[in-house]
């Protein structure tokens, strides 16, 4: 790709970490000529994502914001098209995870995680489609993640939950906005080296030095996925060169997993 999103605005969400997906999927839009808004809870993280971007000459805006609120989310996009006039991309890249039994889980916890992992991409998503059904063209790539596919996962049934939920919500947005010139993909990633994999410790007390072993030796390709791969994908289903894909599930696992 070179350039292939000059001129497109576009929202990334959880890009606060500086070994996420989110700030991998924003370099590589500023590579390919995007405008990007950067959100995150974590303002001092959206502070040095958004020195990132600034080093690399990316027109940008960072906006600190609790994604699971609605107020919040509106003042992201108000703010968003009062700055730059438009929104052509969401990346729903926010989340967490968290290692719990069922049966020790509390319903804070799992209300803790619909909230931060599906309410915000309904919020973000809901938000982002006027804008994007007017000027007839639109790319939302919303991240689940492998657990949502039946897959292996460090999280536990709360956050498998939310992430098979955000494939069924996608899917079903995809065939809603599609005449709109819309398009609403998923990717499902599995075994990505990034700071939320490195900071879990398992209930069964396992390390992250043990888990990122474990899960290495597990995958068929004998490696950790990198955050920019995943970024490239997301890229992608950005792009003019995906103008036909909708509601699609792409798994990004080194063979970890397949269906």
């Amino acid at each position: 790709m070179k350039e292939e999103l000059k001129g497109r605005v576009a929202i990334v969400t959880g890009a606060g970490s500086a070994r996420g997906i989110g700030i991998a999927t924003a370099k590589i839009f500023a590579r390919e000529g995007a405008t990007v808004v950067l959100s995150d809870i974590d303002s001092a993280g959206v502070s040095a994502s958004l020195k990132v971007l600034q080093d690399l000459g990316c027109p940008n805006l960072g906006i600190t914001a609790d994604l699971s609120s609605k107020p919040d989310v509106d003042n992201l996009f108000s703010k968003t098209v009062a700055t730059f006039g438009r929104v052509d991309i969401l990346v729903n890249n926010a989340g967490i995870t968290q290692s719990v039994l069922t049966a020790a889980m509390s319903e804070a916890e799992w209300d803790c995680m619909v909230r931060v992992n599906l309410r915000s991409q309904f919020l973000c998503t809901r938000a982002a489609i006027p804008l994007m059904s007017k000027q007839k063209w639109g790319r939302i790539v919303c991240l689940s993640s492998m657990a949502g596919r039946g897959g292996p996962s460090f999280g536990a049934a709360h956050y498998a939950a939310t992430k098979a939920g955000i494939i069924g919500f996608a899917q079903y947005v995809a065939r809603e906005v599609a005449a709109d010139g819309i398009t609403v993909n998923v990717v499902a990633p599995g075994g990505i080296d990034t700071d939320m994999l490195r900071g879990k410790v398992r209930w069964d007390g396992k390390t992250q030095e043990e888990l990122r072993a474990n899960r290495s030796q597990n995958i068929p390709m004998k490696r950790m996925g990198a955050a920019e791969e995943v970024a490239e994908v997301i890229a992608f289903l950005s792009s003019d060169r995906s103008s036909f894909v909708t509601g699609v599930v792409v798994d990004i696992n080194g063979g970890l997993h397949m269906c």
